[in-house]
Parts: structure tokens; sequence; C-alpha cells
């Protein structure tokens, strides 16, 4: 009882820090994880061996060799090619490029990771909004959410996702026919709430359309043979994603494969590759494996797992439902990597006991991948876009944030409780 005790409190004070940014969240992990590793060996529930063993090296894997990718592909100049199309092709319409921003945003966001997706694409956005002399804060909202909304739809596109599906075993095409679904339906409903929210900004036309219509998306290409390759091979990766079970490859590997070939194809300075690595989030991952594998070491999950039996005597829909809008929430005030990495063996406990989790693992996609929009600190990318927008006359404040960003996590999460209860038989499978 003591160890249980001891190891959730280490394990609450950890993900305290981690919400009010109090120290830096891999610092926060990192001493956690250390604590949680002393206080086993000191009354002997757990150990170094023990805690390397709750790794998921699949899901460390994966992050590693598509970060990798975006690496390689990032100082070619295909993401900004793509945000300076979009300026073009909107013709510096605001509705139109709000569409487009965002549509891109998400589309990006389901094969790479959100946080680089919204690295690359904000700046290029704050640029084209100076040219129209408007204001770029409808876009750059429109692309943080949207970038969190289209990370659920595919199996590398959130972390949570490449985590839950180590767990569960899914594949890249068990993403695609049950996540994708929702996916569109929230993506075209948050664009119609976004269309509303901003409805004064959009309303403001541009002053400068000609200098725009000027910028030749070709131009921000500056490697294009670099660009060509590592595009080819992602291209094949993604490919690979959806015949990974036929081939007997874990989605890992082909990553790893396809940074490989990369390396080897590109051959680029191995050092500055390295240093565009998010090392920061790997170790973030690692350290939250083992605080987890210690709170399951110490008790405190068979305990949760305990508890939670008691609400599934509800009906299977609605036990997912709610499961959706708990998650979801948890997500708003803490980053949804901690939350899924605590409740992944709290399913599978569940699973343990004879239930059928499969509702559970989606709803758990679903409440972790849209919650994240509920607050600013609530996901990786909102954060990054709140930093991007100090750099403009209208940053991205707390305030603002629950008066656009939160109205769109909750349509998000009531439009998903509908299709969760439409498509309840696939979530069952």
């Amino acid at each position: 009882m003591t160890a249980a005790i001891l190891t959730g409190l280490i394990f609450a004070l950890s993900l305290w820090l981690i919400f009010t940014e109090k120290i830096n969240r891999t610092i926060a992990a990192i001493a956690g994880a250390v604590l949680i590793v002393g206080l086993g060996k000191g009354l002997g529930f757990y150990s170094e061996t023990k805690a390397l063993a709750s790794v998921d090296f699949n899901t460390i894997g994966l992050l590693l060799g598509m970060m990798l990718l975006v690496a390689l592909l990032e100082p070619s100049g295909v993401f900004q090619y793509l945000a300076v199309w979009a300026g073009r092709v909107s013709r510096g319409r605001p509705v139109w490029l709000l569409f487009l921003l965002g549509t891109i945003t998400a589309a990006l966001s389901m094969v790479l990771n959100n946080v680089t997706t919204v690295v690359l694409i904000a700046p290029v956005t704050i640029l084209i909004c100076e040219i129209l002399g408007i204001t770029p804060l409808p876009y750059l909202v429109t692309e943080a959410l949207l970038s969190n909304v289209g990370g659920v739809a595919t199996l590398v596109g959130d972390p949570p996702n490449i985590l839950i599906a180590s767990a569960a075993g899914y594949s890249f095409n068990d993403f695609l026919i049950r996540a994708l679904p929702v996916v569109i339906v929230v993506w075209f409903s948050s664009l119609i709430l976004l269309r509303f929210l901003f409805r004064k900004e959009l309303a403001i036309q541009p002053a400068n359309v000609k200098v725009l219509l000027q910028l030749k998306p070709s131009e921000t290409i500056t490697d294009r043979s670099v660009a060509r390759r590592v595009l080819v091979i992602l291209g094949t990766a993604v490919l690979l994603f959806f015949f990974h079970r036929a081939l007997n490859f874990s989605p890992a590997f082909i990553s790893l494969a396809a940074a490989a070939a990369a390396l080897v194809w590109v051959r680029p300075d191995f050092d500055e590759a390295l240093r565009r690595v998010d090392w920061g989030l790997l170790i973030f991952f690692t350290s939250l494996f083992v605080m987890v594998g210690g709170l399951e070491a110490a008790g405190v999950l068979g305990f949760i797992v305990r508890s939670v039996a008691v609400a599934s005597a509800l009906p299977p829909v609605l036990f997912g439902i709610l499961f959706i809008w708990v998650v979801a929430a948890l997500s708003a005030v803490v980053d949804n990597v901690p939350i899924t990495i605590a409740l992944i063996p709290v399913i599978q406990g569940l699973g343990a006991s004879g239930m059928n989790t499969g509702p559970l693992w989606w709803a758990l996609v679903f409440g972790a991948g849209f919650g994240g929009n509920g607050t600013i600190i609530g996901s990786s990318a909102t954060i990054v876009i709140a930093n991007f927008s100090r750099k403009t006359h209208t940053p991205i404040t707390a305030k603002l944030w629950n008066r656009r960003g939160l109205p769109v996590m909750l349509t998000a999460c009531g439009v998903t409780s509908l299709m969760y209860i439409l498509l309840f038989p696939l979530f069952v499978r």
C-alpha cells in the first residue's frame, strides 16, 4: 500500500509539473522516472530491468524514423512551397485561404508529426498574412486545431495513435477504416465552425493581393534533388504501412528502414540531421513509459482497473462515449501523451478481465486526439502555435483560445459521439 501511494504521488507531481510548465516537461518526466525507479528498488517492487522492459520501443522506433525523414525533407522547402501555393490559389480571399491552409495542415498531419507540421507551416502563414495586411490569428488557430484533428486519422499521424496501435495491435488500415471517417466529418464541421467564429476577421479584405500573386511557389524549393528523393521514400513508406501485416513488418521497422534508405540516398550532413530530431520528445516518451511501468508494478493501475470496471456495467456504447469525454477533458488540461500512456494499461487490464476493449481503444484515440484542442496547453501543436503568435500583433492568449478553440473541441467531441454510435459495430471488431 505504501508503494502504491508514494508512486502515485510522484506520478501526480510529475503531471502537475508538466501541466503548469514550471519546468521543462522532459525534465519533469526524467525526474519522475528516476524517483519511481529509486523508490521501486528501495521497496523491492521495481528495478532498472523492469523499467527498461516497460519502454515501448515500437513507438520510439516509429517516431525516430519519421523524425529523421522530416529532418531531411524540412530544409528542401517543400512545406513552404505548399503554403505559398495555398496563398496563390486562394488569390488572397480570406475564407479560401483559411480553408486551404487548414486542409493542407490536416492532410500533412496524417503522415507527419503534427508539431513538425505547424512548425513549418506557421512561419509562412504569418509571412503571407503580413504581405496581405491581414491578421494571421484565424489561420494560426485553424492550423493548430486541424493539425490535431488530422493527426487522429492515421496510425502515424499523432503520438497517442502510435502508442495505442502498438498496445492494441492495430494496423495502419485499421485507422483508415475506423478513424478516418470520423476525422473527415470532424474536419468539415470544425472548418464550418471556425468560419463562423472568425467571421469578423475574415470579412476584412486584403490590401496587397497583387504582391502575393507575384510569389512563385517553385522558388521556395531550395533543393529539388533532396525533396524528390525523400518524397519518393516517404511515399513508399506510407504505401508499405498499408501492407505491414501481410509483410510481417512492424510500422517501426518500416519507418526506420525508410529513414535509413533516405540517409544513404541523400547522404546529408548527419550531425545537422540529428540536430533536427526532437530528442526531447523521445526522452519524454521513454520517461513516461518508465513511470507508468512503476505504477503498474506498485499496484496503482490494478486499483484503477477495478474502479473503472464498476462503470463498465453501463451499456457499451454509453461507456465508450463517457470514456471519450473523460479522456478529452483530461487531455485538455494535461498533455494527451501522458494521459494515453497512463490509460493504456488500464484498458489492457479491463481486457484481461474479459471485457471487449475494442470500443475503448477507439474512444481513447478520439478523446486524446480531439481533447488536446480544449485549452492552449492541451497539445504540443497548440503550444507551438501560441509561441509563434507572440511575434504578431495579435498573440493567442488562453482567454482567446477558450472562446475559439474550446468550442471546436466540444463540437468535435459531440460529432464524434454521434459517429461513435453509428460506427459502433466497427469498433467492436
